[in-house]
């Protein structure tokens, strides 16, 4: 009877919690937004109104304004995902990697008809079995590992990008590595790596917010799995997302 209570109370206080997130994303975003809109508007009011007569200088500062401020709202938009993620109802049910693997290669592919991209899939993807996981959630975890891998092979010839799984029977889980030829990072840094807003390059080398990863892990980790990262300066990088097998 206590157990059943304690279990009354946390589900209580969790249903709660989701409550009050649900209105702090909702203010985050009305609140937020709305002064955004508010800097953008009149910044483009005054290079409408003043434009001619302003400096080249004062120009800048008012493209550095309105920069900044749509780079604030894309922020926004991160943080309302990564809240969202953790709220959003779940249907785990047992799901496929090969098929949904080779689609997304096959949009990358694409996606990306300028570039020249070497994909290796390993041959055990295709006798994996299925794995536990939100459809949708695992789609966008992956899609997220293979965009990381293809940008930051952007400054290579060839990139080189190896997919493969090992299946660890004895604990119900298996491993899908993606493994690339690209920039790395440095393993000191390697903390970072999954916090929001944290780049581990420059915008100039690599454009993006840094909440790719920090959106990977929240969804591994709602979905009962769980992301590693190993890397090299300049020397490639190694993803890992680990699931239960179905």
């Amino acid at each position: 009877m206590a157990d059943a209570q304690r279990i009354a109370q946390l589900e209580s206080e969790l249903a709660s919690l989701r409550a009050e997130m649900q209105d702090f994303s909702f203010t985050v975003s009305h609140d937020l937004r709305a002064s955004l809109r508010h800097i953008l508007s009149y910044a483009q009011l005054v290079q409408e109104d003043a434009g001619p007569l302003l400096s080249p200088e004062t120009l800048g500062f008012l493209n550095t304004i309105t920069d900044s401020a749509r780079h604030m709202g894309a922020m926004v938009d991160g943080l309302m995902e990564l809240s969202r993620l953790g709220t959003v109802a779940l249907q785990i049910a047992p799901v496929q990697l090969q098929p949904l693997l080779q689609h997304l290669v096959d949009e990358l592919t694409q996606a990306h008809p300028q570039r020249a991209i070497e994909w290796q899939l390993a041959p055990e993807l295709h006798d994996l079995p299925m794995v536990l996981a939100d459809a949708h959630f695992l789609r966008s975890a992956l899609q997220a590992v293979l965009d990381n891998a293809v940008k930051f092979t952007a400054q290579r010839a060839l990139a080189r990008i190896l997919i493969r799984a090992q299946k660890d029977t004895a604990e119900g889980l298996v491993t899908l590595e993606v493994q690339d030829n690209g920039a790395g990072f440095n393993p000191a840094l390697q903390a970072k790596l999954f916090r929001p807003f944290q780049r581990l390059h420059s915008t100039k080398q690599f454009p993006g917010l840094g909440m790719g990863l920090a959106l990977t892990r929240k969804m591994m980790e709602r979905m009962g799995g769980s992301v590693g990262a190993d890397g090299v300066m300049d020397a490639g990088c190694s993803l890992r997302l680990t699931l239960p097998l179905a």
